[in-house]
């Protein structure tokens, strides 16, 4: 549950945060960032309870590790589909080592250093 519901709140703050690039040139700032907010609180009404239930379960680390690999993965999908730009080797690349990352942070038992 928690990982379906931080991939909701990451498509609402993707699009919160960057889907006013495709069309909302021709809006003043205060409405780009009033829409903004809406967009965005839906957000947070699903990522609060996600993390809350997927504490315990997960640590906080870990927790914040998913969001972020999450973010990226709904990114990479608006970026092409919405915003029609195309991915260059270089994003290519430091995606995979994002990923990698996150596999590290799972791999082994967390321990304080």
């Amino acid at each position: 549950m928690t990982i379906l519901l931080l991939f909701a709140s990451n498509v609402f703050m993707t699009f919160a945060w960057y889907g006013h690039l495709k069309y909302g040139h021709a809006w003043p700032m205060w409405k780009a960032i009033l829409v903004s907010w809406g967009i965005a609180l839906i957000e947070y009404c699903l990522a609060v309870p996600a993390n809350r239930l997927g504490f315990g379960t997960f640590t906080g680390f870990q927790l914040k590790i998913i969001q972020e690999a999450i973010t990226l993965t709904v990114f990479l999908v608006f970026a092409v589909l919405y915003l029609k730009e195309k991915i260059a080797w270089n994003y290519a690349l430091s995606f995979a080592l994002l990923i990698a990352a996150v596999v590290v942070a799972f791999a082994f038992k967390p321990s304080a250093i």
